[in-house]
């Protein structure tokens, strides 16, 4: 580590170099988090650390980022141990360079991030974030404000010793559950005096544990946010195909939401539908139920995450009708949101009765003050009212589900070199 600061710094003297750090722990009530609880169920109470390291070097024609980072429970290590598996990794390693001051390169492993997130996202809500290893060539035009970035990442495991992984008859397969062999996207922003719009086109291939055999999905997308002070209205739309496993597969996705400026608050209020596959209908092939991969889904759909985050809800889709504020109150904020859920499919019950739309509605409230200029507290609660739909199709029989949280965030410069030393 010191050998990589005097590298670092011996850079800095011809380029900005920075220094800084992040610790937030998280301490959470959980009470019916992610699905309805039971009676049986005891509540868990737990404090997940985030603790990163950042190294920042830049110039005219290059930048490049390396975050050391430690995710853990408070806890989970006795106090006095050697070694621990697993918890501390790269979260991002990065370099850029500018060919042009408009035309760039980047590779390494780095945040996807672009819009709202709902469908490229770094999932900085989740202590660990989401990174993807990838090649990105980004063509940003300030004069014109048009951007266009198109990317590319090709995965491989390291489950065998080297002669085999370089060309033996398995070499190229891939066993990391969950994650795509390789991905393809092209991403173009446009912006206009009354708003912006954006397209997305992206392509990824998985390799089927069971068998090693590929498929592949696209996702093309169109999100725009468009409108003044007073009003504005936000829409996205996507549309999935392609393949999972054998299956055939036509899904998408539909929102708009219009927010209003008060002298109060922001006020928003929107509908978003997420296609579902019905019941019964995945036994003929054939899959209708969309997939938002890599979004940051904490942000949509509700702050308890019963909906696209892990293996939540299945393919039973959603219609999400909410409405959203935030309120200023001295030098913090407070954070309402309302949300009723639809299930975006048709379910049937045990006996084959076909259950209702409604699935629940959620209310989500979250405090948020800066104490200082470098650190940051966030106190939220969540509470989740389940329909009998809910119950009948989520594992749990309580009605009523909780969810709380307090976040302390620590974000301090530990060192940044002097302006003219960039020059």
């Amino acid at each position: 580590m010191l050998v990589l600061l005097f590298v670092l710094y011996s850079e800095a003297c011809l380029a900005q170099f920075t220094l800084s750090a992040e610790v937030r722990p998280r301490t959470e009530f959980r009470d019916g988090f992610k699905t309805p609880t039971t009676s049986s169920n005891q509540p868990a109470f737990f404090t997940e650390q985030r603790s990163r390291l950042y190294f920042d070097v830049s110039d005219a024609k290059f930048r490049f980022r390396l975050a050391l980072q430690d995710v853990s429970i408070w806890g989970e290590n006795a106090q006095i141990f050697k070694e621990q598996d697993g918890n501390t990794y790269l979260s991002e390693a990065w370099g850029q360079y500018f060919v042009t001051p408009n035309l760039s390169f980047k590779l390494g492993r780095q945040i996807l991030s672009y819009d709202n997130q709902r469908f490229l996202g770094g999932l900085e809500w989740a202590q660990q974030g989401r990174r993807h290893d990838a090649l990105l060539m980004l063509f940003e035009d300030g004069e014109h404000k048009t951007k266009l970035h198109i990317g590319g990442a090709f995965n491989s495991d390291d489950d065998q010793a080297e002669p085999a992984y370089l060309q033996g008859p398995s070499a190229s397969f891939y066993s990391v559950p969950g994650n795509y062999k390789n991905m393809q996207f092209a991403w173009f922003n446009k912006l206009f005096s009354a708003g912006n719009i954006s397209l997305l086109a992206l392509n990824t291939t998985y390799q089927d544990l069971s068998d090693s055999t590929s498929f592949a999905k696209q996702t093309y997308g169109a999100i725009g946010k468009f409108g003044g002070k007073k009003l504005s209205i936000g829409t996205d739309f996507y549309y999935q195909r392609g393949k999972v496993r054998k299956s055939e597969l036509s899904a998408f996705l539909a929102g708009i939401n219009a927010t209003i400026t008060t002298k109060l608050t922001p006020l928003t209020f929107g509908i978003e539908y997420i296609s579902g596959t019905d019941a019964g209908e995945n036994a003929s092939g054939k899959l209708t139920n969309f997939s938002p991969d890599f979004g940051t889904n904490h942000a949509h759909n509700g702050f308890m995450d019963y909906f696209f985050v892990g293996p939540a809800n299945g393919s039973v889709g959603v219609t999400d009708i909410y409405f959203k504020s935030k309120i200023q109150i001295g030098k913090g904020s407070i954070v309402a949101n309302f949300h009723e859920f639809l299930t975006g499919s048709r379910q049937f019950d045990l006996n084959q009765n076909e259950l209702a739309k409604p699935m629940g509605f959620e209310v989500d409230l979250v405090y948020a003050i800066n104490l200082s200029p470098v650190v940051g507290l966030h106190v939220g609660y969540s509470h989740l009212i389940a329909s009998e739909t809910m119950l009948a199709l989520r594992p749990g029989d309580a009605k009523h589900n909780n969810w709380a949280w307090l976040m302390v965030t620590f974000k301090p410069v530990l060192f940044e070199s002097e302006d003219q030393k960039a020059l």
